[in-house]
């Protein structure tokens, strides 16, 4: 049985001596990465064949539990190194290898989560050892690992199976002729690569498709993007969708679990789906009124400027309206200039301001390694050392600017856990942040939208996670529970929206000028633009993801279409099936994409209760946030970590203030802990 990526030991010690070694290689060939990878499997599979033909009688905690975990370490860091490149070598024949690598690995870890033998040695262990003579993570390591063998049948007869699937991604390539090109900034447009006929390359990529909704003047072609990038793969991804969620159905049925996202969130904080949708419907409520105020305000937007642009008015908002409209609205109610602010946010600078508030707050220092290995040329590798102590806790990459072939979001990836090693010398984390913001030129630099520098503070809050935690068996980082995961770095959001830090990580391109004191004020007020529609949105596509993984009729693109006209008040575009795009239904949210505006609940209650009190550069605060919060890693309870540092149960108050909605004297909190 496979447990979590875990660590070796059994707590994490202070005085263990820390192995500042990367292990990390990215200069494999394909033939390499082939060959790695099974030798890998084999090795591994030894250690496994190991623990399960043990006599009972000779089961123990070192031969058993923490053999287990010794593997996980190995196991663990030689995967990404083979799985990692996929989503960021520059080389095609390295990226299908890399492909091809994960799927073996992803079958060998099925194969050994369904380890019969292996699960019985734990259980036996489980009912031989004294629980006093375990450390508290032990314990609980061990714990979790017989219910995830329960979760995956081993206590059953064999008829239960895990099953993988996973949808496809498509970047398709449209052209963009001259009359089609009205609003779009210049700078974009420059960044496009030209045809001989004259028409600008785009893809379906989120560089080029969130300025194409949200500033393109024309309408026909916000529609034509808009419908081909809810039709991506549609009617590949559709049919393995449908077999997906019912596969995950039958699965669930047989552990004994009434609906899939039952089965899915036994392992989370809200435990049951009935929580979920009690916690949706109460906010869909709340938030109702305020997603029709904004319909009508963007309504009138829209009509002024059809009088306005000669273009006939239709009364009716589409899907390809939304992200433009939003847009004016921040433009014209806020007057916040985006294309005027993202002059201040040249990369290089909200990378040196960032950095450095990150370090003030969590007692943190940070070296650029000059002429470091990695797997392209723009990528830079940082050490990050304990202030106080000078100790390296970890190290990470950011590898910032797109190219062919590159992972299109922006995300964390751990790379190697921070962890004790097998001989007691604690191994550093290491971490990559991968984005997709505008490469520079030498005629431009990049320049950054402010959603980009959020997106950039949250995901680098992630980095920071993995870095930051220190645990000995069990797992760290952030292996929390899922509806916790997203909570610390949307926590670090708030930064962004603070006048202080955002004066930090700004300045003007050219002139090297801070954002004018009024501009600035609005872009802080313009938070509040568009709340009750953005999460509206939300909560359809969390509405989705449940109702996939509850019903057993539920037809994806149907049940988006009905949501979107019952909940946000705009309709689908006909003929789009924005579920078969959806890619967190088969990238391991399935039944647990709520979890993004539940986690919310807990980050404005961390935020506004200790940093926006206390201040939010104070650095006693961000010790705290560092010791009580991000240390444990998934070693303890997300509830139990939050009442340490909030010193009180959650509640919901700051979420639902953040949201615009005021807040009663008895206004009911969420099932959260």
């Amino acid at each position: 049985m496979k447990p979590p990526a875990a660590c070796a030991g059994d707590v994490a010690d202070a005085a263990s001596p820390c192995s500042v070694v990367n292990d990390l290689r990215w200069d494999l060939s394909a033939q390499q990465i082939e060959e790695r990878s099974r030798d890998l499997i084999e090795q591994t599979k030894r250690v496994y064949d190991q623990v399960g033909a043990q006599a009972f009688e000779d089961v123990s905690y070192e031969s058993t539990l923490k053999a287990l975990a010794d593997v996980e370490v190995t196991y663990t860091v030689q995967r990404n190194i083979l799985d990692f490149p996929q989503h960021v070598s520059p080389s095609k024949d390295i990226r299908t290898a890399s492909t091809e690598a994960d799927k073996k690995l992803s079958e060998f870890d099925v194969e050994m989560s369904m380890r019969e033998d292996v699960y019985q040695r734990i259980v036996w262990l489980q009912e031989k050892v004294e629980k006093d003579s375990l450390r508290p993570e032990a314990a609980r390591y061990l714990e979790r690992l017989i219910k995830l063998g329960r979760r995956n049948g081993l206590h059953l007869p064999r008829e239960t199976q895990e099953v993988s699937a996973g949808c496809r991604e498509c970047w398709d390539t449209t052209f963009l002729p001259s009359r089609s090109r009205r609003g779009l900034p210049e700078d974009f447009l420059n960044s496009l690569e030209k045809m001989e006929d004259g028409k600008l390359k785009v893809t379906l990529k989120y560089p080029h498709y969130f300025p194409l909704l949200k500033k393109c003047h024309v309408p026909e072609t916000r529609r034509k993007v808009e419908e081909a990038f809810n039709c991506r793969c549609k009617e590949e991804n559709c049919a393995i969708l449908k077999e997906l969620v019912a596969l995950r159905a039958q699965k669930s049925r047989l552990l004994g679990f009434h609906t899939h996202a039952d089965y899915v969130l036994e392992m989370n904080m809200a435990k049951t789906s009935q929580t979920v949708a009690t916690f949706l419907d109460e906010l869909a409520q709340k938030l109702k009124p305020l997603g029709e105020q904004e319909r009508a305000v963007i309504l009138e937007l829209k009509r002024a400027e059809c009088e306005r642009r000669g273009l006939t008015f239709d009364g009716r908002i589409h899907a390809w309206d939304m992200r433009y409209y939003m847009n004016q609205v921040e433009e014209t109610r806020y007057r916040v200039d985006q294309n005027l602010l993202k002059e201040y946010f040249p990369v290089q600078v909200v990378t040196h301001g960032l950095l450095g508030i990150y370090q003030e707050l969590l007692g943190l220092a940070f070296q650029h390694e000059e002429g470091a290995s990695a797997w392209h040329e723009d990528v830079r590798l940082y050490t990050a050392r304990d202030a106080a102590s000078g100790e390296v806790v970890g190290k990470f990459y950011l590898d910032l600017y797109p190219r062919e072939g590159k992972y299109g979001h922006a995300a964390c990836f751990g790379l190697q856990p921070g962890c004790l090693r097998q001989d007691g010398s604690r191994q550093i984390a290491i971490a990559a942040m991968v984005a997709n913001f505008t490469k520079p030129t030498a005629d431009a630099p990049s320049l950054l939208q402010h959603d980009e520098v959020e997106t950039y503070f949250h995901e680098f809050g992630h980095v920071m996670h993995q870095l930051c935690s220190q645990v000995g068996a069990g797992p760290g980082g952030t292996h929390v529970e899922r509806d916790f995961v997203e909570a610390p770095s949307q926590m670090l959001e708030n930064w962004v929206w603070e006048k202080e830090p955002l004066l930090r990580m700004s300045r003007h391109y050219r002139t090297g000028s801070a954002v004018p004191q009024e501009l600035l004020e609005k872009l802080i007020e313009s938070r509040q633009a568009n709340t009750g529609l953005f999460n509206l949105r939300q909560i359809v596509l969390a509405k989705v993801d449940q109702a996939l993984h509850t019903q057993t009729d539920a037809d994806p693109a149907e049940e988006y279409a009905r949501l979107c006209q019952e909940i946000l008040g705009v309709p689908a575009t006909p003929g789009t099936n924005m579920p078969a795009t959806f890619g967190h239904l088969a990238g391991g949210y399935d039944a647990q994409y709520y979890g993004y505006l539940w986690s919310e609940v807990y980050s404005m209650d961390m935020f506004h209760t200790r940093f926006k009190q206390e201040g939010v550069l104070n650095s006693k605060v961000g010790m705290d946030y560092r010791s009580c919060i991000l240390r444990p890693g998934g070693s303890e309870d997300a509830s139990a970590m939050l009442k340490r540092f909030l010193g009180r149960d959650p509640k919901q108050d700051a979420f639902l203030l953040s949201k615009g909605l005021q807040v009663g004297g008895c206004e009911p909190e969420p099932q959260v802990c």
